[in-house]
């Protein structure tokens, strides 16, 4: 079965970074792209970044540039790395995985992003004080 674990998220002071991880089972990285997605408390799900099986990467325009995905240097992860974090940051981060073209149109929100489409982790709660 499919298995998908974040980690790293903290509470961290403004300016702070954190590295997020998502250690995946039960899916073929080949046949799959993964993503980050945020929630933010009292908002909507909305997409971070995604990066497809052979490297490429798309980001949310509406995320800022000091977000970096890539692929984990253990096998079978994945990395948000954020650096310059700011209150608004706050949220729990989702790693996810479907097929390419689902999750990019998620990441950029041509598509509602959603907790019943494609595969999820439970989460990991980032928080930045000011």
């Amino acid at each position: 079965r499919v298995q998908m674990v974040e980690s790293g998220g903290e509470s961290v002071q403004s300016g702070g970074s954190l590295r997020l991880s998502c250690r995946f089972s039960g899916i073929s990285p080949s046949k799959f792209s993964m993503a980050w997605f945020r929630q933010a408390p009292g908002k909507e799900l909305e997409g971070v970044a995604a990066i497809d099986s052979d490297g490429s990467t798309t980001y949310n325009k509406e995320m800022p540039d000091r977000f970096t995905i890539s692929r984990g240097d253990a096998e079978n992860t994945m990395v948000l790395q954020m650096n310059s974090l700011q209150p608004e940051d706050t949220a729990m981060y989702y790693c996810a995985a479907d097929v390419a073209g689902m999750i990019r149109s998620r990441v950029t929100g041509w598509a509602t992003p959603s907790l019943s489409k494609g595969y999820w982790g439970q989460g990991t709660q980032v928080t930045v004080s000011s």
